[in-house]
């Protein structure tokens, strides 16, 4: 647990730097802010997903700066390094390829640490392509859950699934172009035929967004060609009573669900099985399966 510590982000430090946050372009190079530029002009050392891309970036602003690797597989052996340069007085600024850093891409390590040392944490306003395709899809955004990748294997997307099908809010994940098909269909399967847009290449010259119920999407997406990455807006559970009663099982997997009235209820386990569908709106034989691959 993180003890209470206040910041006051513009006040000058004695001895440490301070750890800048800046979110850079999803597509379009013109939508990075003053700020952010007058940040990677002034700091000492940039630290970029990749360093590749980062200094297309630079040079297209004219800047030339000291670039360090921090991406998802070197995250760990860097931290160190980056808290005894801040430590020094170095100021660095973290940057992805693209939007807000520590969202769907490395960071948040790195800033938990500087947290831990006293270090400022200042974060820049800026681009990101799920709030871009949130307010544009036309679908409610009162609340809003952002999940990102679903998971790859069955078993771990099915369990989280079995919660995100029960909230209210729109939900909003990330999808490639190659997995882009097999996921509509899985929402499809899990969620039933929601309200649902699509957006792609955002910001870009061929930016494009696709809005319908999920059935249509599907449609659409066997007939068309896809391409860059794919932020994906579903619309909230609005079907189910919002009462606790019957949202009791919404943290329980599949499993849990059914070993509830099992070893709690006392059920038979196809009795238990069945009320376990019910209350999910889910095919028995699904639930069903799920259970005894788990046994």
């Amino acid at each position: 647990m993180i003890k209470l510590k206040t910041q006051f982000s513009f006040q000058t430090q004695t001895n440490n730097g301070t750890l800048y946050i800046v979110p850079t372009p999803i597509g379009n190079l013109d939508d990075i802010t003053l700020r952010g530029l007058k940040t990677l002009k002034e700091v000492d050392i940039i630290a970029a997903e990749d360093t590749r891309n980062t200094k297309k970036l630079l040079h297209y602003f004219e800047i030339d700066k000291q670039l360090m690797s921090y991406h998802e597989h070197n995250k760990v052996a860097r931290e160190s390094k980056m808290i005894d340069l801040l430590k020094s007085g170095s100021d660095i600024a973290l940057v992805s390829d693209a939007g807000m850093p520590a969202i769907s891409d490395p960071g948040y390590e790195i800033v938990k640490a500087a947290v831990e040392e006293d270090i400022h944490v200042v974060v820049l306003p800026g681009a990101n392509a799920a709030l871009c395709a949130l307010v544009g899809s036309g679908i409610s955004t009162k609340e809003f859950y952002f999940y990102g990748f679903l998971p790859r294997k069955k078993k771990d997307r099915d369990q989280e699934m079995d919660y995100l099908r029960t909230i209210r809010a729109t939900l909003l994940f990330y999808e490639s172009p190659h997995r882009i098909n097999d996921t509509l269909e899985y929402l499809h399967k899990k969620l039933g035929n929601r309200d649902i847009s699509i957006a792609r290449e955002l910001t870009k010259r061929f930016e494009e967004v696709v809005r319908g119920s999920l059935e249509e999407v599907i449609d659409w997406a066997k007939q068309a060609t896809l391409k860059g990455e794919f932020c994906i807006v579903v619309e909230g559970n609005h079907e189910q009573d919002s009462s606790s009663e019957l949202l009791w099982w919404s943290n329980l997997s599949i499993e849990q669900h059914v070993n509830h009235y099992i070893e709690i209820e006392n059920y038979k386990s196809k009795d238990a099985i069945k009320k376990v569908a019910e209350e999910r709106k889910l095919p028995k034989r699904e639930v069903y399966q799920d259970y005894h691959v788990k046994e």
